[in-house]
């Protein structure tokens, strides 16, 4: 968190200071540099400062950008006014375009990060499954599949029991949904619930193999991904078991 704090204001600061920076470059040539052409030259730095994916250094930029262009660029100089039509186009245009910029790199990077996320899902699955076809023990797989359970949804505790569900425990159901005392637990905002395990079956063929008893660790938002991705896990080392059972493991 500290890492993204800092990397956020370093953002921050490259958005106020980039635009100026340039328009500074630009002043000795602002009578005869076209201001379209200084207004491109803006924006390509707005976008060099989005790209990083940052909303407010982008949004900075994109102000920056703006203000200094109508004070440094236009005519009155050295003042915020524009006297001419074309120029208050242009200083619109400027800002508009640097927003839709930022915006548009916020979501590639939202994109590329949720697409490191399924890949990371899948290869916790495929490792599983791979444990599952190469023959390993009932207990490796289930090893496996408890580590990466951990690893999926920060818990602090993961086991293994075999036998049937238990009564009054919060349940990760097939569905992804989380279910306690009888209502639908908010797992998208408040995790899982908080001062006792979570059970989620291992189910093969229709047969019940155990369950997983999954204690929760410091509170993080689960999304409904996450928990289905928990649930083909769980399948996974009922796939292990085949059927047969294990002695209880606390």
């Amino acid at each position: 968190m500290a890492r993204k704090a800092s990397g956020d204001h370093l953002a921050g600061l490259a958005g106020l200071a980039a635009p100026l920076a340039l328009t500074a470059v630009l002043i000795p040539f602002r009578v005869s540099l076209p201001n379209t052409d200084a207004a491109l030259a803006l924006v390509l730095v707005v976008v060099a400062v989005a790209a990083a994916g940052y909303r407010l250094a982008g949004v900075l930029a994109a102000v920056s950008a703006a203000v200094w262009f109508d004070f440094f660029l236009t005519v009155p100089y050295e003042r915020f006014t524009i006297t001419r039509a074309a120029d208050i186009e242009t200083t619109v245009l400027v800002l508009a375009v640097a927003v839709a910029v930022t915006e548009i790199a916020v979501w590639r990077r939202r994109q590329q990060a949720a697409a490191a996320r399924r890949a990371g899902y899948l290869d916790g699955i495929n490792a599983a499954a791979r444990a599952v076809f190469a023959g390993s023990s009932p207990q490796a797989v289930i090893d496996e599949v408890c580590g990466q359970l951990t690893s999926l949804l920060s818990l602090s505790g993961c086991r293994f029991q075999d036998g049937a569900a238990g009564i009054g425990r919060p349940r990760l159901l097939r569905t992804g949904q989380v279910v306690t005392r009888g209502l639908v637990w908010d797992a998208g905002r408040e995790g899982l619930p908080p001062g006792t395990d979570t059970e989620l079956l291992a189910e093969a063929g229709g047969l019940l193999q155990g369950r997983f008893l999954l204690t929760p660790g410091p509170r993080v938002q689960l999304t409904l991904e996450q928990r289905l991705v928990a649930v083909a896990l769980a399948d996974q080392a009922a796939a292990a078991l085949g059927g047969g059972q294990l002695a209880s493991r606390q």
